[in-house]
């Protein structure tokens, strides 16, 4: 019997390319909202996987080869530029991120970590360059507690879906990983999961 996850993967893979080469419409000038956009087409695939319908192993080596397909630009100084940012490495991070975690950890604490880093952090990144924008500084290099807001009144639903325990440990836990998103020292796509990673412990 022929396995049905190869048409899922297709399914989830056709959202991600879809997005890729769907906001080189918007162009370059919108390349922050762009990247979030590609985050968010992550979420079918993501949903797919806590369903059981693609698995462990398939998610991890298409998330590894999207990434892959990611770094190959930037290594040859020829970014997709309606999306990459020279020498920012953040979608190729996320890529490679999303291909350790469900190696690691079960299906509800990856699945849940996953969703916030594409959505928390899409929603964070959003809210970001509109409030930038509106009050004229560079988004690219700008961070802003409204953002955060927002990463947390989304990373928090999730925790309250997915995880076990009460309320507080479930708000801490995005509190938490809004705090690694916001901080300045590591690229938020390395941090959130690696920080992530070691909230499993406590959880």
């Amino acid at each position: 019997m022929v396995p049905d996850w190869p048409l899922w993967a297709g399914i989830a893979a056709s959202f991600i390319l879809a997005s890729i080469y769907g906001t080189r419409r918007l162009g370059p000038e919108w390349a922050w909202v762009n990247r979030k956009i590609i985050h968010f087409s992550i979420v079918p695939a993501v949903l797919m996987f806590y369903y059981g319908l693609i698995p462990a192993w398939v998610f991890s080596i298409a998330a590894f080869a999207f990434g892959a397909f990611q770094l190959w630009p930037h290594l040859e100084r020829r970014e997709f530029s309606w999306y990459q940012i020279e020498h920012n490495y953040g979608e190729v991070f996320f890529a490679f991120s999303a291909s350790v975690i469900p190696l690691i950890f079960p299906p509800k604490y990856t699945t849940a970590l996953l969703l916030a880093m594409a959505v928390s952090d899409g929603i964070t990144g959003i809210i970001r360059h509109y409030y930038f924008k509106r009050n004229g500084f560079n988004v690219k290099l700008k961070k802003h507690w409204t953002g955060s807001l927002g990463y947390f009144l989304t990373a928090l639903p999730i925790a309250l879906w997915l995880l076990d325990g009460g309320i507080i440990g479930k708000a801490l836990w995005a509190a938490v990983l809004m705090l690694a998103e916001y901080q300045r020292w590591l690229d938020d796509n390395l941090a959130v999961p690696v920080v992530g990673s070691l909230l499993y412990l406590l959880y």
